[in-house]
């Protein structure tokens, strides 16, 4: 199995409560009034204020179809400001129609690939407590069956290994995000005849677990080099981004060290085309030729992304970056280029500064020192403390 299979993920979101401070007798108790009401089908963007179950919200970036009472957590689009009442006060009115994806607002807390079937996964609680990571990319969906989603190496979605690896995950206070695809195995993307079928079985693992973001690994030339496959892939996340508004799409895939290869242009090209409505492009940059500089080849591999979707979407740099991930390979790879913690540390920095929306790595199983110990499943190849790349994402 290669160890190259890689990722993407979901936020862990933070419920913020409401603090309500009892005020002196002598000043007036009348609640601030009520913004207009919130409406499933308008479209708001930053400071747009709305009203729902008696509070008022402020809309943080672009959305459309998020329900302030349930998006309004610390990562979430929506900033509760407290109870209202007592009327409706003038507030800024929500565009009319839809408006260009916003330049801010998608990132992701780091939730870094493990895979609960190989590698000696370590239990969540670990390193949960050990680093402060708040969300786990788990891999992979699989087919089983024909267009039936399964983990790899079991026959369905739950009452498995990997449905209990992400009952510990929970438990330790801890979010999931499924990766769908991979390097390797039998895929949904070839095995799902049209985009209506293959949404269809995308559709079963959100449901699974209540999912706030799918990430579609999207490799080799079963599925990234395949163009039908493509197409078919995007055009099933379209209807997902259509059937559930709130979940962000994201597809992962590889790169070389000055941006996306062809079949990484055609995937963004196609997108645009197809109306996808893609939340997040991520990168894989290792296995890429990078050479003994890691750091520059990802920052090359990124800058060279940015570039392809400012021209494909119109973007600023902004909007680009905000629209953008890295997914890399700590320690040693399995081309031998080398990540160490500090250029990991250096390659995090970067993504801050930018402001792009995902940070991940392949994987947990690997975040373990065995230095000379070469590309294996359950350490990094390298000199290193437990957990440090872990670590270091999770202060991304």
């Amino acid at each position: 199995m290669k160890l190259s299979r890689k990722i993407a993920l979901v936020s862990a979101v933070a419920t913020a409560g409401t603090a309500v401070a009892v005020l002196p007798m002598t000043v007036s108790n009348a609640a601030v009034a009520c913004a207009a009401a919130w409406s499933p089908t308008a479209t708001y963007v930053k400071d747009n204020v709305a009203s729902q179950n008696g509070h008022n919200y402020t809309a943080k970036w672009w959305t459309q179809n998020e329900s302030p009472a349930t998006h309004s957590g610390q990562w979430d689009v929506w900033a509760d400001n407290g109870v209202c009442g007592g009327g409706t006060t003038p507030t800024t009115p929500p565009t009319s129609s839809p408006t260009t994806p916003p330049s801010t607002g998608t990132k992701m807390a780091s939730a870094p690939y493990v895979y609960p079937g190989w590698g000696n996964p370590p239990a969540p609680a670990t390193v949960v407590n050990a680093t402060g990571v708040k969300s786990f990319t788990i891999a992979f969906v699989l087919a089983s069956g024909g267009c039936n989603p399964a983990w790899d190496g079991e026959s369905g979605l739950t009452g498995g290994v990997h449905a209990n690896y992400i009952a510990q995950v929970k438990a330790a206070g801890a979010d999931v995000v499924p990766s769908i695809g991979g390097w390797s195995g039998n895929k949904l993307g070839p095995n799902c005849a049209t985009a209506e079928a293959l949404a269809g079985a995308y559709q079963k693992v959100i449901n699974a677990f209540g999912l706030k973001a799918i990430d579609i690994d999207i490799e080799n030339t079963d599925e990234f080099e395949n163009t039908a496959v493509q197409d078919r892939i995007l055009g099933a996340l379209k209807i997902i981004k259509a059937n559930n508004p709130s979940v962000k799409t994201i597809v992962t895939f590889g790169t070389t060290p000055t941006g996306p290869t062809y079949y990484g242009t055609r995937l963004i090209q196609q997108a645009k085309a197809l109306g996808a409505n893609i939340d997040i492009f991520t990168q894989m940059p290792f296995d890429f030729g990078g050479g003994a500089d890691m750091y520059a080849a990802t920052v090359g591999a990124t800058e060279g992304l940015k570039n392809t979707l400012k021209s494909t979407f119109g973007y600023t740099d902004a909007q680009a970056y905000s629209h953008m991930g890295i997914s890399g390979m700590n320690g040693l790879s399995d081309q031998q280029e080398v990540t160490s913690v500090d250029t990991w540390t250096r390659i995090r920095d970067y993504a801050k500064s930018k402001g792009l929306s995902r940070f991940t790595f392949w994987a947990v199983n690997r975040d373990r020192g065995c230095a000379g110990g070469g590309v294996v499943s359950d350490c990094s190849g390298i000199a290193q403390s437990d957990w440090a790349f872990t670590k270091v994402s999770a202060g991304f």
